[in-house]
């Protein structure tokens, strides 16, 4: 694969709308959880993700739709919790970091005051 998983995950998070049309139109949800070795980590969530179709809503359509948008060899799991189709430890993901504490003191009165509670 030519791209880093860096490159891939910015290519699938900008692409996820796109590709999670069908998805949404099902009553479900997609969450992209990583990215290692070229390989694409998802979550189906809502209505897809206890699905019995969901296999083939990962390879016949997310799959298909972002080898057509990123690349031809790009790989998709569904990381639903069965032992073949887990999260590896050390994937590419974006992280969120946590607000200091000096940011975080007194925010709950703010909203408060806001809401006027």
């Amino acid at each position: 694969m030519p791209f880093s998983d860096e490159d891939i995950y910015q290519a699938v998070k900008s692409n996820l709308p796109k590709v999670s049309a069908y998805v949404s139109s099902h009553g479900g949800g997609l969450s992209l959880l990583g990215v290692k070795d070229g390989a694409v980590y998802i979550e189906l969530t809502g209505v897809c993700g206890g699905c019995s179709m969901s296999l083939m809503t990962t390879k016949m359509v997310v799959q298909k739709e972002l080898r057509s948008l990123i690349h031809p060899e790009l790989n998709v799991t569904n990381v639903d919790g069965t032992p073949e189709n887990t999260l590896p430890d050390d994937v590419y993901a974006e992280t969120i970091e946590e607000a200091p504490a000096e940011e975080k003191e007194g925010v709950v009165e703010k909203v408060k005051d806001f809401l006027h509670i």
